[in-house]
């Protein structure tokens, strides 16, 4: 199993919301670029990057930091984010980064997803952002009636082949992650699934792994030192 360091962007920096709330920040490093460095230096397998301002904004606002990123980082890297047309998808894939996560457009655009997938196969991902069991959009903050099993089916059929799934409410509050929605959809689904959000412990990270998810996005609790990274790799035989 991964266990994937998340880096947030916002205003240039690496930061961490509480349950996506753009007035509940936290700075964790005005060095975004230094950060992706010392979680490739500890074993990180690859980094999960979200350009919060982009996905304010419905456009990418750190191309040229993200850029920069992938030049330096000899690790892999997904990013979402603001990613809502198709020439978005292909500037960031452009740009040095392996995965695109897809949010908003997933329920708005899903021409968009089926095409994305036709092109680009598994450098797709659909990014499960839901709260009390109801995805959300535009940077979390517009909540659909669409739930997150029923969204893993519809991308299912249009070709998605890997889905991010997060818990609004518990990401940011080192809480523990959502295990019952993470084991529901990983069992109606032959699909990897990446469980993110909540997580703030080795035991949560082992119990996600026996639920069977491919990897897990861990933020704040790496920044707080609640997880250490290598520690956590060596016991779930992260690569």
């Amino acid at each position: 199993m991964e266990i994937i360091p998340a880096i947030d962007l916002r205003a240039g920096k690496c930061v961490r919301l509480y349950q996506g709330d753009y007035s509940q920040e936290t700075v964790f490093s005005e060095d975004p670029i230094g950060m992706a460095l010392h979680w490739q230096e500890l074993g990180a397998p690859r980094l999960h990057l979200v350009d919060l301002d982009g996905a304010a904004k419905g456009e990418i606002c750190h191309a040229s930091l993200i850029a920069e990123m992938a030049r330096r980082a000899k690790i892999r890297l997904q990013l979402g984010g603001g990613l809502r047309r198709l020439e978005a998808v292909e500037e960031v894939l452009g740009l040095g980064v392996e995965r695109v996560i897809l949010g908003t457009a997933a329920i708005e655009d899903h021409a968009l997803v089926q095409e994305a997938c036709r092109r680009f196969g598994q450098r797709i991902v659909v990014s499960i952002d839901a709260k009390e069991g109801y995805v959300a959009t535009h940077g979390w903050r517009q909540r659909t009636t669409v739930s997150a099993g029923e969204l893993v089916g519809m991308m299912a059929d249009l070709g998605v082949k890997r889905f991010i799934y997060t818990d609004i409410a518990r990401d940011g509050t080192l809480s523990e992650p959502n295990f019952a929605e993470i084991g529901e959809l990983v069992a109606k689904t032959h699909l990897p699934i990446i469980a993110s959000g909540g997580i703030s412990s080795l035991e949560h990270i082992k119990k996600l792994a026996q639920l069977g998810v491919e990897g897990v996005i861990v933020g704040r609790a790496l920044y707080t030192g609640d997880v250490d990274l290598k520690e956590a790799l060596r016991a779930v035989g992260g690569r």
